[in-house]
């Protein structure tokens, strides 16, 4: 398969409440709009919201969002009210990341990758 484009689509409970926390608190660029929907950037990513849900998000399902400062994003954010389910916190595969949620309950984890992560170095052999 050869994908193209991809993007997660949210069908959110309450649009405005749910367009207002995408665009006016997390702060993400707007791709496009459309008549009952909203596509936001994601860095090489799309999030949609469109449609109206009935039953919430699964507390299966998470969104990551990797920034560059966690502390200062998460400050930010829960100086704004966001529901935290976690602080920043270095995990043991050496990611920090800190937990929140949307307005329907959606999971978002905040990830910032250390200058040390093996993520950021060139692991080929020399």
């Amino acid at each position: 398969m050869e994908v193209l484009n991809s993007r997660m689509i949210l069908r959110p409970l309450d649009p405005e409440r749910s367009l207002r926390f995408y665009r006016d608190v997390l702060g993400l660029a707007i791709s496009r709009e459309f008549p009952g929907g909203t596509v936001f950037f994601l860095g090489q990513g799309f999030l949609e919201l469109s449609g109206r849900g009935e039953h919430g998000p699964s507390p299966d399902q998470v969104l990551w969002l990797q920034v560059r400062d966690l502390r200062s994003e998460f400050d930010r954010l829960s100086g704004l009210g966001v529901a935290v389910e976690t602080a920043p916190v270095r995990q043991p595969w050496g990611l920090d990341e800190a937990w929140i949620a949307d307005p329907d309950g959606m999971r978002i984890v905040l990830v910032e990758v250390p200058q040390d992560h093996p993520v950021r170095a060139d692991q080929r052999p020399r």
